[in-house]
């Protein structure tokens, strides 16, 4: 398969790149890692006139804390976030589910802002994005905004992006004391999209009863699901099996996911149920601690 034609544009700093985005936009896509990108240009799904490449621009690749958040440039690669320590230590969730998108391969050249901006349904970072209320900076040449998951993630591989913005960084609160977390998917193969996933945090109290929960499902939807009903229940209670099954189904009860070739919509509602009452016990635990 062959791409269609199209012209390259590299721009060599990002006010040219949303220049070249604010004159071309609406013709133009822009390349990052391309793991989502090029395949779409080899089977002729997208047909741009521009192709805006923007591997040239320096400062959009960097991991740092700030103000109480990790900040993670759009251009940095799936595998520096995945060996961060500071990620490991702070954003646990996000590196919870690192080693889950594709294949090492993969994540050596795909970029955290790509990712987010494709808006695949059955990606898993979107799903962290939503489950830890996290923030997304978009650019154009008129200025900034940040948006939250719930505003950035509009339908099936859909942004609030406008022609002329660019991604240029993603903001993740760090984890509290006490705070556990995991991230768990079903796919038919290591390394294939998820057929069901779930995030989920949980932070414990001094008496072991959770203080805070967050759930946020992927692979049921046309964007990440955030089951806060479900994961309202958990607050406030003694984390019982009981309970956890419980919040299993209520999680799992409004969903309509679609079904296809690999899954049935009410195959995926029940590892749903299933995995979010999984992923809560093993948050639950880590939350512990070891000995505990």
């Amino acid at each position: 398969m062959k791409p269609p034609r199209f012209e390259y544009l590299a721009p060599t700093s990002l006010d040219e790149a949303l220049a070249v985005l604010g004159e071309h936009g609406d013709g133009a896509k822009v390349l990052a890692g391309g793991q989502s990108l090029v395949p779409l240009l080899n089977f002729r799904l997208v047909r741009p006139t521009y192709l805006v490449d923007l591997n040239e621009i320096p400062g959009l690749a960097y991991i740092r804390q700030e103000n109480g958040h990790v900040v993670i440039g759009a251009l940095t690669r799936q595998r520096a976030v995945e060996r961060s320590a500071l990620v490991r230590e702070r954003v646990p969730l996000l590196a919870d589910a690192m080693p889950q998108i594709g294949h090492a391969q993969i994540r050596n050249r795909g970029t955290i802002g790509g990712s987010l901006a494709h808006a695949d349904p059955a990606a898993e970072l979107p799903a962290v994005v939503a489950a830890l209320e996290g923030e997304l900076v978009v650019r154009s040449a008129r200025g900034a905004r940040v948006l939250r998951a719930e505003e950035f993630f509009v339908a099936y591989l859909t942004t609030a992006i406008e022609p002329t913005e660019l991604v240029v960084e993603v903001r993740l609160p760090v984890a509290l004391p006490r705070t556990g977390t995991a991230f768990l998917e079903v796919s038919r193969r290591h390394g294939d999209f998820a057929l069901v996933g779930v995030a989920a945090t949980v932070t414990l109290a001094d008496d072991g009863v959770c203080a805070r929960c967050a759930i946020a499902l992927t692979g049921v939807g046309p964007t990440p699901v955030v089951a806060r009903e479900a994961a309202r229940r958990l607050v406030g209670a003694a984390p019982t099996p009981e309970v956890l099954e419980d919040i299993g189904r209520r999680a799992a009860s409004g969903l309509q996911p679609d079904g296809d070739l690999h899954a049935s919509s009410q195959y995926r509602k029940h590892v749903a149920s299933v995995l979010t009452r999984r992923a809560l016990a093993q948050a639950i635990e880590r939350a512990k601690g070891p000995g505990r």
